[in-house]
Parts: C-alpha cells; sequence; structure tokens
C-alpha cells in the first residue's frame, strides 16, 4: 500500500484528485525548491482547514456536551485546536513519514516540528474542504476526534491549560503571580532542550524541561498545580488537563 493510500484509509476518505492531496502534503521549502516544477504548496489549504477545524470542532462539541457552558467549551475547542492535539492527529495518520519538505527543513528535524505537521494536518482537511465539502470535513474530523481523543469523561469535568490554570489558582488565592524563567538552554540548534522555572514572587514553584520555551512552562505549570491542588490531574495533552469534579475548583 502506497504512503497516500495509507493516509487515506486511515482519513475514512478517498481523494477523488489525489494531486490534492499530494498539495497538503507539500511544505513550502520543498515548493521553494523546485520552482521549475511549479509544485503548489499547502498554504493557502493550511489557510482554509484552520478554519474549517475550528468550525467543525465547535459543531461537535456543541452537540457532545450541551451542558458546558461557553467558557469551558472555548477551553476544550483551543486544547483540540492546538499545535500538540493536531500534530498528534498527523502522527496517528502517517502526515510525518508523507511529507514533502526542502531539504534545509529536512536537515532540521522538520518531519518532528509540531507546527509542520499540525499545518499539514490543518491542510489535509482543507483539501477535503475542497473536494467534498464543509460536510465531509466535518464527519472526518470528528471521526478522527472521537478516535484518538478517548479520555474525556462524559460529565463533571473541567478542562484547563496548565498555565492559564496557575495564573487563575494564585489569582484566586491572592498570591503574586506566575513568572517563568528560562533557566539553561542545551544542545544543538535544532534540537535544543530548555529547563524553565516558574516563581510566584520570590519562591520557586516548580521546574520542567521540554524542546521549547513553550513546553517548558507548560511542563513547570503543570508540576507547580500538582503540588499546589494535591490531588491526581488526568493529562488530556501536553498543554492541558481534565479534573473531574461535581463542583468547580478551578474554572
Amino acid at each position: 500500500m502506497s504512503a497516500l493510500s495509507n493516509i487515506e484509509k486511515k482519513l475514512g476518505y478517498q481523494f477523488q484528485n489525489t494531486e490534492l492531496l499530494q498539495q497538503a502534503l507539500t511544505h513550502s521549502s520543498y515548493a521553494y525548491e523546485h520552482l521549475d516544477e511549479k509544485i503548489k504548496d499547502n498554504e493557502v489549504l493550511e489557510f482554509l482547514g484552520d478554519s474549517v477545524v475550528g468550525l467543525a470542532l465547535a459543531d461537535y462539541l456543541h452537540e457532545t456536551y450541551p451542558s458546558l457552558g461557553e467558557g469551558q467549551l472555548s477551553k476544550l475547542k483551543s486544547t483540540l485546536a492546538s499545535t500538540s492535539s493536531l500534530s498528534l492527529l498527523a502522527r496517528k495518520l502517517g502526515l510525518d513519514r508523507a511529507i514533502r519538505l526542502g531539504k534545509g527543513e529536512e536537515k532540521n528535524q522538520g518531519r518532528q516540528k509540531k507546527s509542520i505537521l499540525a499545518g499539514t494536518m490543518e491542510a489535509v482537511i482543507g483539501a477535503i474542504y475542497i473536494e467534498s465539502g464543509f460536510e465531509t470535513a466535518r464527519q472526518v474530523l470528528q471521526r478522527l476526534i472521537k478516535k484518538h481523543f478517548k479520555k474525556l469523561p462524559r460529565d463533571n469535568f473541567l478542562i484547563n491549560n496548565f498555565k492559564s490554570a496557575l495564573q487563575e489558582y494564585c489569582s484566586q488565592h491572592e498570591l503574586p503571580g506566575p513568572v517563568y524563567r528560562t533557566i539553561t538552554e542545551s544542545g544543538p540548534a535544532h534540537e535544543k532542550v530548555f529547563t524553565v522555572e516558574v516563581l510566584s514572587g520570590d519562591k520557586v514553584l516548580a521546574r520542567g524541561q521540554g524542546l521549547s520555551k513553550k513546553s517548558a512552562e507548560q511542563k513547570a505549570a503543570r508540576k507547580a498545580l500538582k503540588k499546589l491542588l494535591k490531588k491526581k490531574l488526568q493529562d488530556f495533552s501536553e498543554e492541558a488537563f481534565i479534573l473531574e469534579t461535581d463542583k468547580p475548583e478551578i474554572s
């Protein structure tokens, strides 16, 4: 089975125009290195897919969680539409192996970059939208969400971003707002590891490491929250957690 056929099988959707799928898998760095061939990159498809993903997720969450308020729906939608979540879907579909990258991006581990993977995922959804319309694109995305994000409970839960939740915790308890400080950067330019600590006033709450400052900050916030709340938070993604509860503790 070819790489494109394998992707179609996992999508549950077969392209009538496989060139459209190929375009969705073509990063601008590859197109730039093949200008003579007039190859189209996936940037316009990504632009379209971004909007389609947003609307499809809003529709899905509104139907699936009618008891959630606007605030929780927004946080859940933001989590599912995040670079982290979309890059996970891209890997599940095998897009990381099929993306066409320029030599420079290939050398710099472009296949592992979440931003490239998430953009490619959006481009694929955008391609389905162009070929078959919003309803089909919505169905494809919702099937993927149901299959690969099974951790959400049906009701009585809160979802939040680790950094946002820590900010809210400090505000509610009249503590100095969290401040993130990079302690070290190590490794080659394309594989840097960042160590970040989060402070409340002069007190260091926790430290975290990641391949980006944002990732390290989220991990530091996660560790700090687990210490402060003294309970287990169910990780949903690298950036968000679920707290099953009858009464909201972090809004």
